[in-house]
């Protein structure tokens, strides 16, 4: 069974970093691309940063040169790295991945930006 776990949101000033955790199980995690999305309240869930098996990194250009996706294979654990907060950022983060055309997503955790 596919389990996700995200952790690390909280509350932040803008301007201020976080970095969130999700931690995979039942999943052969090496071979998988890993993915954040968000979503802010009344608007619909978007694609933040992507990594694949071997390293490559996509990112919206929203978070480009302020975020950074990394990935610790050993640990079954996908990271985002988030600096330079502003509250636009202000939102749900879920980590995903696709296992035999199923996706999977985590329960969330909030990330809120104040001003």
């Amino acid at each position: 069974q596919v389990q996700l776990v995200e952790s690390g949101g909280g509350l932040v000033q803008a301007g201020g970093s976080l970095r969130l955790s999700c931690a995979a199980s039942g999943v052969i995690f090496s071979i998988r691309t890993m993915s954040w999305y968000r979503q802010a309240p009344g608007k619909q869930r978007e694609l933040v940063a992507t990594i694949t098996s071997s390293g490559t990194t996509n990112y919206a250009d929203s978070v480009k040169g302020r975020f950074t996706i990394s990935r610790d294979n050993d640990k079954n654990t996908v990271y985002l790295q988030m600096n330079s907060l502003n509250p636009e950022d202000t939102a749900v983060y879920y980590c995903k991945t696709n296992q035999r055309g199923f996706d999977y997503w985590g329960q969330g955790t909030q990330v809120t930006v104040s001003s």
